[in-house]
């Protein structure tokens, strides 16, 4: 269909801001352009609680924030990795959708706040998410979470880390995760699918831009095989439960979909929805897309019905 009539809006108003492409800024300047447009959201709703905590890591600490939609009781979870390439974006970034998604989904959303790249190159992203869904399954109790119900999940390039997340619990033998929320996800190191060639200018996402971050995050081009990196290479037999959304003008339209086909191949239960009309980041702009809110109601009834 055709795009969206409020996403051709908004890619008018981010056109009018003349900001210059991703590709061509460092780190820092691309980090602090995502948090001025996360600005413009405003405030994300009210939750019950919002507390950090500092979470152990190879060679450091992480932060993980949990939200909780409801008084201290054992409720549902979700360990949530927020998108940005696995250079940008950061809790502030995601603050709003982690509220809105505890309060819809009824379930602890526990935001992990992951080391970025260039200063810490793959694996460590994927690393550090581990760490999060392993703590989070160890200090159940004292975080109000049923260690049960626990599902993962992320947008983009934290859809990436929740679909390796799944892959490492499974190889390494825990924590159980119940269901996996895959919001655009990443799932493959290349750039040749119609989705690519069709969207790869003009969509807030580019290929361009992709080729940036995946530059940023690998220490070796050959390191994009890695089935950590690259989930959709991987084995996906005996993985939980699945929802996967595409954006129709999406350059990762397509990787995503492959994998919702290869985890279904696979004996997956999983269930795809494309957003017609919506480009990459739709999910999280709830405050001004219709299709946006519709998105984040699909995933938080999946959550709901899943983790029940």
């Amino acid at each position: 269909m055709p795009l969206d009539p409020q996403v051709k809006a908004l890619i008018a108003s981010m056109a009018a801001m003349n900001l210059p492409p991703i590709e061509t800024t460092t780190p820092a300047e691309a980090r602090e352009m995502m948090r001025k447009r996360t600005a413009a959201l405003g405030p994300g709703p009210e939750v019950a609680s919002v507390v950090d905590h500092s979470v152990p890591v190879t060679d450091g600490q992480i932060t993980v924030r949990v939200y909780s939609p409801a008084p201290a009781t054992p409720l549902p979870a979700l360990v949530f990795y927020h998108g940005g390439g696995w250079v940008i974006g950061d809790l502030y970034t995601h603050d709003g959708i982690c509220r809105t998604l505890a309060n819809a989904a009824g379930a602890v959303v526990a935001s992990v706040d992951y080391r970025l790249a260039p200063e810490f190159k793959y694996p460590v992203a994927a690393e550090d998410s581990y760490a999060a869904l392993t703590w989070v399954a160890a200090h159940a109790g004292e975080i109000g979470v049923d260690p049960r119900r626990i599902a993962v999940g992320g947008d983009s390039a934290g859809g990436n880390l929740a679909a390796v997340v799944a892959l490492m619990a499974r190889d390494r033998g825990g924590p159980n995760i119940a269901f996996q929320a895959l919001i655009y996800p990443v799932t493959d190191h290349g750039f040749d699918t119609p989705s690519y060639r069709d969207n790869a200018d003009g969509y807030m996402l580019t290929r361009a831009g992709m080729r940036w971050f995946w530059d940023h995050y690998l220490p070796r081009e050959a390191d994009g095989g890695q089935l950590y990196a690259s989930p959709l290479r991987a084995d996906l037999r005996g993985l939980p439960p699945a929802i996967v959304v595409t954006a129709e003008y999406d350059p990762l339209r397509d990787e995503g979909e492959a994998l919702a086909s290869k985890l279904s191949q696979a004996g997956v239960a999983v269930t795809l929805t494309r957003y017609p009309g919506q480009v990459h980041g739709f999910f999280r702009l709830t405050p001004i897309l219709d299709g946006a809110r519709a998105a984040v109601d699909e995933v938080a009834n999946a959550l709901r019905k899943s983790l029940a």
